[in-house]
């Protein structure tokens, strides 16, 4: 069984003209990633809605209803949680999923000589930080983690950034990360914007792309990108595993620390 839970708050992850089916759905989506991120299947979702007294009726059934479709999407469905008042409207969801037989990919997985690599894009969440509709569309690679989970060794999502799933990775697994800057698959909007390295470098790493973030042996990489082009996802390798300690970016030439970028919940900028 996997277990994951994650909250959204007024004025941090939405405002109060964001449409609430919009952070119903977010608030599933971003539970459901963590199933992804172990090669899981969805089984069931929990919401709590925490809302000021006087918040209206409508408010809290259209972020059920979101959250309801975005789960059916995926196989599974809100079967339960709780209502309290509260100061700010908060949305905290808990997913359910199951797993098969076979070893969990977890972030300590990772081996020197292995590739790293990311589904989709880097940069969504940078690209739209300034857009919390767009920022909450975010949609779980329930798929392609079920593709992976079995053959990668080491595997979570980006949901703080790939900046700091590298830290995370390199952290448990005792070893060296290394992203190449010229190969990371920049989000389309990023690139409309003119891409400069590293000008632009904290805007691609802020966090809330929501991809899978993984390592894997070489030999494995072409089937399972084969597998994913099917189903409609690009996987592109963005550096190596190697021997040693910490995180590592490459980018004109050089090789230096990767920096402790992405999503930081208690930075007061």
């Amino acid at each position: 069984m996997l277990l994951s839970s994650d909250a959204l708050i007024e004025n941090v992850h939405f405002r109060n003209t964001t449409p609430p089916n919009l952070i119903g759905q977010a608030a599933t989506a971003v539970n459901l990633s963590d199933i992804a991120a172990k090669g899981g299947r969805p089984a069931a979702m929990l919401i709590d809605l925490l809302a000021p007294r006087g918040t209206p009726a409508r408010w809290a059934q259209s972020v059920l209803l979101g959250a309801e479709r975005m789960a059916a999407r995926f196989g599974c469905h809100v079967v339960g949680g709780d209502t309290k008042p509260s100061p700010t409207r908060t949305v905290v969801g808990v997913s359910v999923g199951w797993i098969g037989r076979g070893p969990i990919p977890a972030r300590s997985g990772a081996q020197p000589g292995d590739l790293v690599v990311t589904t989709g894009y880097v940069g969504f969440g940078g690209a739209y930080r300034n857009d919390t509709t767009g920022s909450l569309r975010v949609v779980p690679r329930i798929a392609e983690g079920r593709v992976m989970g079995p053959v990668v060794h080491a595997m979570t999502d980006t949901s703080d950034g790939i900046a700091d799933a590298a830290h995370l990775v390199a952290e448990a697994s005792r070893c060296k990360i290394v992203l190449r800057a010229e190969t990371l698959p920049l989000h389309p909007r990023l690139r409309r914007r003119g891409w400069s390295f590293p000008r632009q470098l904290r805007t691609a790493f802020y966090g809330g792309d929501y991809e899978l973030f993984a390592t894997l042996a070489p030999s494995r990489f072409a089937g399972v990108r084969a597998t994913l082009r099917r189903i409609g996802c690009r996987l592109s390798v963005i550096g190596v595993v190697e021997k040693g300690r910490g995180a590592w970016l490459e980018g004109d030439g050089l090789r230096r620390p990767l920096p402790l970028a992405g999503w930081r919940h208690f930075d007061r900028r």
